[in-house]
């Protein structure tokens, strides 16, 4: 899976168009998770799930409510707390992003940028002909795949990466830790280490 956790430069601030959330035709839907015992409301976590190719809800049934499941499935590793937007789009629209901010011409599965302002951690984009055809390639359920890209690119915002072994394993991990949160397969399963 490719990070596109930093942009071209490699600068780790969030491109103002971020996932390309400001230029989304749908409105996005949010909702604000409820405030953990001992914690402020103010400490919630406040996710936007923008559905711009209208593919996503024929392929996972109930996209956005998963995808924020998958959020704080992921947020939970770190206790994390603020905004975080996940655009469900087409490969043409993640071709364009990771060509404009990571200079590489091709569709990607997952995006990720991260915010550039005090609680706002950032955005995430997924293609939906990429999810679809690496969930038939590997024989997974696409709501399970959905789920782990959504958790993959969380972690990102979270500053975890995959660039050495070490890194890769102890993300991997967490990933595994976020799909049990969700009651779903672990993703590294039966893989080759």
């Amino acid at each position: 899976m490719e990070p596109g956790s930093s942009t071209p430069d490699g600068t780790r601030g969030s491109p103002r168009t971020a996932a390309g959330v400001q230029d989304a035709p749908a409105a996005p839907t949010a909702e604000r998770q409820p405030a953990e015992e001992g914690s402020s409301r103010e400490d919630a976590a406040a996710i936007a799930v923008i559905v711009a190719d209208a593919g996503w809800r024929r392929l996972v049934a109930r996209a956005e409510p998963l995808a924020r499941r998958a959020v704080r499935a992921a947020l939970a590793e770190d206790a994390a707390a603020g905004t975080i937007s996940v655009l469900l789009t087409g490969d043409r629209e993640l071709r364009r992003l990771n060509g404009q901010h990571r200079g590489i011409d091709k569709s990607t599965n997952v995006l990720s940028f991260p915010g550039d302002a005090p609680g706002h951690l950032g955005d995430i984009a997924l293609a939906l002909g990429v999810v679809r055809r690496e969930a038939r390639a590997a024989g997974r359920e696409p709501a399970a795949h959905l789920a782990h890209l959504v958790a993959h690119g969380t972690l990102h915002l979270l500053g975890h990466d995959h660039l050495s072994a070490g890194q890769a394993r102890r993300m991997e991990r967490a990933e595994a830790r976020a799909m049990a949160r969700l009651r779903l397969p672990n993703p590294w399963k039966g893989l080759a280490a």
